[in-house]
C-alpha cells in the first residue's frame, strides 16, 4: 500500500495524534495542519520594528491576526492624513451597506496609467490586504515613492467586506493563519470570483464600474490556494495559464515580461515562486497540473475578455501567514516596477487585443490525452496515508519532507467551437440582460422601427437545471439552430460583434458558451411548460398530425420502438406530439436572443 508519495512503499501508519485527542475545539483547526517547512528570506527586512509608529496591525500582532474592516479603514485614513501621496474614496457599497474602499497612491499627474490591486475577494484569503498596507506605508513614508513616477497604484484592501466581517477560526481551516479568517461568500453567499459575468452582487457591479473607469494596465487579484502541500510559497497565473487565453497580445506580455520579472524579484527576496499548479487530483498530485481556458466569471477570465492583463496570485495555503504576506508585498512591488517599465508596451498590447475580431470562439473542451508540457523538477512534499476512523478510507498526512518529481501539465483539446454571428438581437423586455450589457460597457443600439430579418433562432433540447450556485440556478442543454424570418419590433436591441468588447458579448450571449447568461439561468421562462389543453382535444390533434406529417410520424414510431417507458406512458406520448404542433409557444425551449448571421 502506498504511503510516502514518491518515496516508496511502507507500512500503513496509525492515525495522527490530533485525530485521537484534540486539545479543544477552539484550537482544532490550526492543530490539524501538517508541519510547516522552515523558511527565512530577505523579505523579512520589510517588517517594521516594534517601536515604529507606522507599524501595521498585522505586523504588531506578529502576523497572528489581521485587522477588521474598521481597523483597516482607520489605519488607512491616518496614513492618508499623513501623506499627500495617499487618498481614499468609496467606489460603491456592499450588500450590508459598508463602503467599498479604494486607496490611490499617486504623485498627482492624472494621466498616468493605473495598476489595480485587490485583496479579499475571498475574504479569508486576506494576504493582499496586509501586504498592501505595508507597501502603502513604505511608498508614502519610507522612501519608495519612486514606484509612483510612471504609474499610480489603486488598492482595494478588502473586496468582500461583508464576508470579511464574518471572521471565524473555522473559515478556511486549511490556511495557516491568520487566526480568524473571513467567509468565502458575500452577504448573499455569492462567490464574487464567480460573478464577473453575471454581475449579481453589488460588489461586483462596483468593481466592474471601477475597471471601466480606470482601465488599468495591470489588474492583480490576491488569493490563497487550496490543493496539496508543496515547497513553493508564492504562485500566480493568468487567464488560461496564458496558454489558453482568448486575447493573445496581453497574454504574451504577461507570460514573457511580467512572469519572469516577478519570479526573479521573489527569488531575490528568498521566496520560492512558480506558476500556480492547479491539481488534477489533490490525492495524487503526480497525476498532473490542469491548464484550461477560463470564462469571464473569474477575475482573470474577465480581464482576458476585456483586454486587461490580469494576474491571479495564489499563495500556498500551508505557508505561515507572515511568509505569505511578505511574498505578496514583493510581488506587488515588482508588478509596479514592470508595469512602469513596460507601460507603453502594455497599452499597445491592449489596443491590439481590442482591435481583434475573431470569427469563432471555443466553448467546450476536454483534457488532452497527452501532457502538453512537463515540469521537470517539481518541488513537492511527501505524504503518508492512514486509515481515518471518520471517513473510513485512507487519508493523507503530509510529512514536511521535501521531494522532487516530474510533473505533467495536462492541457485541453477543443470539443466545440462556435462561429460568431454579426450581431445578437435582445428583446427589449429582457431588461436584466440589457442592464448587464450596459454595466459591462458592451455597445448596443435599439431599433427605432420594426425590421424584418433572416435570423438564427436557437431551440433548447433536453434542458436540465443544476443545483443552486452563487445566487442562480444554472441551466444546461443541447441546442438546435433554425433559420427563420422574423419581424423584430421597435425597441429590439442589436449587439454587434464588431466592437472592442465583442469577445465578451459572445461569451455572454452565445447560447453554448459556459458563462453565457443562458447558462446562468437568466431566462427561466424558457423552461416553463406551455399552456395546455384537455386530452380529448389534444388526442385528435395529435392523431391528425401523425396522419398528415410523415416525418413526425416516423420519428414518433422510432421513439416508441426504442423507448418502452415512453411507449407505455400516454401523457408523455401526447406531450411529445403536442410539442410538434405549430405555434405551440413562443417561449417554451426557445432562446429569446436571436443571432444575425
Amino acid at each position: 500500500m502506498r504511503t510516502l508519495l514518491f518515496i516508496g512503499l511502507a507500512a500503513l501508519v496509525p492515525a495522527p495524534a490530533h485525530a485521537q485527542s484534540p486539545a479543544s475545539l477552539v484550537d482544532l483547526p490550526a492543530s490539524v495542519l501538517p508541519p510547516a517547512l522552515p523558511w527565512s528570506g530577505a523579505s523579512e527586512r520589510l517588517v517594521a520594528g516594534r517601536d515604529d509608529p507606522w507599524i501595521t496591525p498585522a505586523e504588531r500582532a506578529r502576523f497572528a491576526t489581521t485587522p477588521s474592516y474598521a481597523e483597516t479603514r482607520a489605519w488607512l485614513e491616518r496614513l492618508a492624513a499623513a501623506s499627500p501621496l495617499i487618498s481614499i474614496e468609496s467606489f460603491g457599497r456592499t450588500g450590508e451597506g459598508r463602503d467599498l474602499l479604494m486607496v490611490r497612491a499617486s504623485k498627482g499627474r492624472a494621466s498616468k496609467p493605473v495598476v489595480l490591486v485587490q485583496a479579499g475577494i475571498h475574504a479569508g484569503e486576506i494576504d493582499g490586504k496586509d501586504a498592501g498596507l505595508m507597501l502603502l506605508r513604505d511608498i508614502a513614508l519610507r522612501g519608495k515613492d519612486a514606484l509612483l513616477d510612471q504609474v499610480d497604484l489603486v488598492f482595494v484592501p478588502i473586496y468582500n467586506i461583508d464576508g470579511h466581517e464574518r471572521a471565524s477560526r473555522w473559515n478556511f481551516p486549511a490556511l495557516r493563519g491568520p487566526r480568524e479568517k473571513g467567509y468565502v461568500g458575500n452577504a448573499r453567499n455569492i462567490n464574487l470570483n464567480r460573478d464577473y459575468a453575471k454581475a449579481d452582487a453589488p460588489e461586483t457591479r462596483a468593481m466592474i464600474a471601477l475597471l471601466r473607469r480606470l482601465d488599468p494596465i495591470l489588474y492583480i487579484d490576491c488569493h490563497v490556494s487550496g490543493g496539496f502541500d508543496m515547497q513553493y510559497d508564492i504562485t500566480f497565473t493568468y487567464a488560461g495559464w496564458g496558454r489558453y487565453a482568448y486575447h493573445r497580445a496581453t497574454a504574451d506580455w504577461l507570460m514573457n515580461r511580467f512572469g519572469p520579472q516577478a519570479m526573479a524579484a521573489l527569488e531575490r527576496a528568498g521566496h520560492l515562486p512558480t506558476i500556480y499548479p492547479s491539481p488534477i487530483d489533490t490525492r495524487e498530485p503526480a497525476k498532473g497540473i490542469r491548464q484550461a481556458p477560463e470564462g469571464p466569471r473569474y477575475s482573470t477570465g474577465y480581464g482576458d475578455f476585456i483586454g486587461v492583463p490580469t494576474v491571479l496570485v495564489e499563495n500556498h495555503m500551508l505557508k505561515p501567514y507572515r511568509q505569505r504576506v511578505l511574498g505578496t508585498y514583493v510581488l506587488i512591488e515588482a508588478a509596479l516596477k514592470v508595469a512602469a517599465q513596460d507601460r507603453e508596451r502594455i497599452v499597445a498590447a491592449k489596443i491590439r487585443d481590442r482591435a481583434s475580431r475573431p470569427a469563432d470562439m471555443l466553448v467546450r473542451w476536454k483534457p488532452a490525452a497527452q501532457p502538453v508540457d512537463w515540469v521537470e523538477t517539481f518541488k513537492g512534499v511527501a505524504f503518508e496515508t492512514y486509515r481515518s476512523p471518520a471517513s473510513g478510507r485512507l487519508e493523507q498526512r503530509w510529512t514536511g519532507k521535501p521531494v522532487t518529481f516530474r510533473m505533467p501539465i495536462i492541457g485541453q483539446d477543443p470539443v466545440e467551437t462556435v462561429t460568431l454571428p454579426k450581431a445578437w438581437w435582445v428583446p427589449q423586455e429582457q431588461t436584466e440582460v440589457i442592464d448587464r450589457l450596459r454595466l459591462h460597457g458592451i455597445q448596443f443600439a435599439a431599433l427605432k422601427a420594426p425590421r424584418t430579418l433572416t435570423l438564427d433562432r436557437v431551440r433548447l433540447e433536453n434542458p436540465v437545471g443544476h443545483r443552486a450556485q452563487d445566487g442562480r440556478l444554472p441551466l444546461k442543454a443541447s441546442f438546435r439552430h433554425e433559420t427563420v424570418s422574423e419581424t423584430l419590433p421597435a425597441g429590439s436591441v442589436r449587439v454587434p460583434a464588431d466592437q472592442p468588447l465583442g469577445r465578451l458579448a459572445a461569451a455572454l450571449l452565445e447560447p453554448e458558451a459556459p458563462d453565457a447568461f443562458l447558462a446562468w439561468g437568466f431566462f427561466p421562462e424558457m423552461i416553463s411548460s406551455p399552456s395546455g389543453a384537455e386530452d380529448f382535444v389534444l388526442a385528435p390533434l395529435a392523431e391528425a398530425l401523425l396522419a398528415r406529417n410523415a416525418s413526425i410520424r416516423a420519428t414518433f414510431e422510432a421513439r416508441l420502438a426504442a423507448d418502452p417507458a415512453f411507449a407505455a406512458d400516454p401523457s408523455a406520448r401526447l406531450a411529445w406530439l403536442a410539442a410538434q404542433l405549430p405555434d405551440r409557444s413562443p417561449y417554451h425551449h426557445i432562446y429569446p436572443v436571436r443571432r444575425e448571421r
